[in-house]
């Protein structure tokens, strides 16, 4: 703090100067004016070195402040670092599972042909085995797969697709009736133009387009065997027109082959 005029050291000196002067008379007055200006000169040192205090409390106080402040931007700069290194610890496990997922597919596409190829002979084997419904564009399609199977210019993932979506189509044979015009070997060296009905894999049924016979492919067997019920004929005529979108949609009355009892 500033010392003014009216301080205690200026009134001390002050009071000693007068005293001086009443003591020593006219040789007092030059003693007091000396005593005077050594009192301003202690005064005005006082009051610069005050004024260095008060500057140098100033400037500490400053550098508390900021000092604080640094001591707060440190505290945020560990949370961010922290979580800095929170997120590499992660996305290095990330890069570790990646390089393993890329380790596990490269065996998965060295194995996928193999395991496609063995998918259209299954598809093959089951078609063999199956009802003989449209034979012909089954027969393509597989011929289409074991095509495709050696073209490089496909992928492996496009290869793959096909072949799900061969499985997809027979799938969805056993789903639906439909009719259809065909020949067939009704007994060894005997063909006839029949009109076939198809349902699901449950039967395939055939009708000769005179309508005077009918019959059911027996898959235990693997032939025709024809229908002497006039029942059967009619229910397979009404069921061919309802496969043909030419009768309303009613229970059918098919032939269909019981299975064998297993004992186990």
């Amino acid at each position: 703090m500033m010392m003014t005029d009216k301080s205690p050291e200026r009134r001390f000196v002050m009071s000693c100067a007068l005293a001086l002067a009443l003591l020593s008379g006219g040789a007092g007055a030059d003693k007091l004016g000396q005593v005077m200006q050594v009192g301003d000169a202690r005064l005005t040192a006082a009051q610069a070195s005050q004024k260095k205090i008060d500057a140098m409390a100033d400037d500490t106080q400053k550098k508390l402040e900021q000092y604080k402040q640094v001591l707060k931007h440190n505290e945020g700069l560990k949370v961010y670092v922290d979580r800095l290194e929170r997120q590499i610890e992660d996305q290095s496990q990330r890069l570790e599972d990646i390089e393993a997922s890329i380790t596990q597919v490269t065996v998965v596409q060295r194995q996928m042909p193999s395991v496609i190829e063995q998918m259209v002979d299954a598809l093959d084997e089951f078609i063999a085995l199956d009802l003989p419904f449209y034979p012909a564009e089954r027969a393509r399609r597989i011929e289409f797969l074991r095509t495709n199977l050696l073209r490089s210019d496909l992928s492996v993932a496009e290869k793959f697709r096909q072949v799900m979506e061969a499985y997809k189509i027979e799938n969805e044979y056993g789903r639906k009736i439909s009719s259809f015009k065909d020949t067939v070997e009704l007994q060894p060296g005997v063909n006839r133009d029949v009109t076939l009905l198809q349902v699901g894999r449950v039967a395939l049924m055939y009708q000769a387009t005179d309508a005077q016979s009918s019959g059911f492919w027996d898959n235990a067997s693997r032939r025709w065997v024809a229908l002497d019920s006039r029942d059967y004929q009619n229910a397979i005529r009404q069921a061919i027109r309802i496969a043909q979108n030419q009768a309303a949609k009613d229970i059918l009355t098919v032939p269909v082959v019981a299975g064998e009892l297993v004992n186990r």
